[in-house]
């Protein structure tokens, strides 16, 4: 079931349901269809809409996220996107990892994710505040001039959890969004060696699909997706689901340990391989129009200013 919220102005967010795209849009009523209660006021809610320019009649967030978690569930991401980063910040490294790539036949050993990675689900808390619905225009952040996109599969908790076991966090998830991450590349590798993660490389804006779905059609399939980029009209991209490390239930039942996880927290599995534009030597640039997509999930578009 697909579910969206539209803007009625003055009345609020209205949310509508439709089993799939072949039907038509109809006003939900009775139990909330992402199996909770927003924790936000609907006055809340409406000032969110109106701070995007969410028009009269638009299509808000599907949800308003309590807060946003961002796993790294692929490897090959991140190999790809330090190949892309030396490529475009530093040449000479670069070509000193391809020669010994080519003579050692291995990965240049500094693209590997860190160690702690290969023994549990890592991620960043960033800034759920600044989400975006599709269709919103996105700006370049001042203090950068490398923006990228990332496109992630988000899921979102519709019950409290607290030390849940991998059934039960993934028994928790309420939907499935299209989510992409944005990233100033030029900030994120400096402020990640401070030792602290990515700040203002992550916390300027994020954006979800117009629609969430409800998890009984992409659950048993999720790893199987392969989703596409376009850039002005042009395939650039189809990233893949394929090789997660990690489950969505091992995810978010790390996350629990010995905390509180409440309804309405959003986590992201991190960019899917292919999922970003440094992996390619693609950047975003003024004036661009981007589409991301993701078959049975969602559907993301932003122009970028």
């Amino acid at each position: 079931m697909e579910i969206r919220r539209i803007n009625t102005g003055r009345a609020g967010l209205r949310t509508e349901i439709r089993e799939d795209a072949s039907q038509p849009w109809r006003v939900a009523d009775g139990a909330a269809p992402l199996g909770y209660r927003s924790p936000f006021t609907a006055e809340h809610e409406a000032e969110c809409a109106a701070r995007v320019n969410v028009p009269e009649g638009g299509v808000a967030l599907p949800f308003q996220p309590l807060s946003f978690r961002d796993f790294m569930f692929y490897e090959q991401h991140n190999i790809d996107a330090a190949r892309g980063f030396t490529r475009r910040y530093q040449p000479n490294l670069s070509t000193f990892a391809r020669v010994v790539e080519k003579v050692t036949r291995r990965t240049f050993k500094p693209y590997l994710p860190k160690p702690l990675w290969y023994k549990e689900p890592i991620y960043y808390m960033s800034n759920a505040v600044t989400f975006v619905p599709s269709g919103t225009p996105i700006s370049f952040p001042s203090y950068s001039r490398s923006l990228d996109y990332e496109l992630e599969i988000g899921f979102v908790l519709n019950r409290p959890l607290r030390d849940a076991d991998p059934y039960q966090a993934e028994g928790a998830i309420g939907a499935f969004v299209l989510l992409c991450d944005f990233s100033a590349r030029d900030v994120q590798i400096p402020e990640m060696r401070s030792g602290f993660g990515p700040q203002k490389s992550k916390h300027f804006v994020s954006s979800l699909s117009e629609t969430a779905v409800t998890p009984e059609g992409v659950l048993p399939l999720w790893r199987e997706l392969t989703g596409s980029v376009r850039i002005n009209g042009n395939l650039v991209a189809r990233p893949s689901a394929e090789g997660a490390r990690y489950s969505l239930g091992e995810a978010i039942a790390h996350a629990s340990k010995s905390e509180d996880l409440k309804a309405g927290e959003l986590f992201g599995t991190g960019t899917l391989i292919g999922g970003s534009g440094i992996e390619r030597g693609i950047w975003l640039r003024p004036g661009d129009h981007v589409e991301l997509e993701l078959p049975g999930v969602g559907r993301i578009r932003h122009d970028i200013r």
